[in-house]
């Protein structure tokens, strides 16, 4: 089996998540992944050496093609576990791990890299194999769950896969958006305390 990822003209992370998925979704065979610039190349090198897989790089067409072999090593048993998880993805869920997003930026510096670096940051944990059980969206953080955010894709994603995503309702009214609240529910800081209480706490 082989599969074709064009990834050119893509925004760090997607071609690295387009790569995983054409992995994922094969048992054995070859991805193909054709990127323009070599962060991506990068980026997508590293994917196949995190899972232990042989590639190629070659240069062609001033871009870059990556091929990566995957052979078929799962057992029965890790298919089986693996088919589960795909049928109920709350299986992935921790329940003693949260998120908590306490701005609209990601980081300190550039507003707008800020902002470019959470959406892709909401956009890849989509992808991840461990997931928060909540997403708690507080002050500024509470413009991501609204309308016109570019993150409600991602976290709309989320939510179908058991992530509660939860925005302050003081936050909300304070910016005059809990009308324009898009994903999630309504929250308050009594319960933002309770999911954060003991818990492991990350906070954005």
């Amino acid at each position: 089996m082989e599969v074709f990822v064009d990834a050119r003209g893509k925004a760090c992370p997607e071609p690295v998540i387009m790569t995983k998925k054409a992995l994922d979704s094969m048992e054995s065979g070859r991805v193909v992944t054709v990127v323009d610039n070599e962060i991506s190349r990068d980026n997508v090198v590293k994917l196949a050496r995190s899972q232990n897989l042989e590639f190629l790089v070659e240069e062609k067409n001033g871009g870059f093609e990556i091929t990566i072999e995957k052979g078929r090593r799962e057992t029965a048993l890790e298919h089986a576990v693996d088919g589960m998880k795909h049928e109920n993805t709350h299986l992935m869920l921790d329940k003693d791990y949260v998120i908590l997003v306490s701005q609209n930026t990601l980081g300190n510096g550039a507003v707008e890299l800020g902002k470019i670096l959470l959406k892709n940051y909401l956009y890849t944990l989509r992808e991840a194999s461990h997931l928060p059980s909540a997403l708690l969206f507080v002050n500024s953080g509470v413009f991501l769950t609204t309308e016109g955010s570019e993150s409600l894709e991602a976290l709309k994603e989320l939510e179908k896969r058991g992530v509660e995503i939860l925005s302050c309702g003081t936050c909300l009214d304070y910016y005059h958006l809990k009308e324009k609240l898009m994903v999630g529910k309504v929250t308050n800081m009594f319960e933002i305390v309770e999911k954060t209480t003991g818990k492991r706490t990350l906070c954005l």
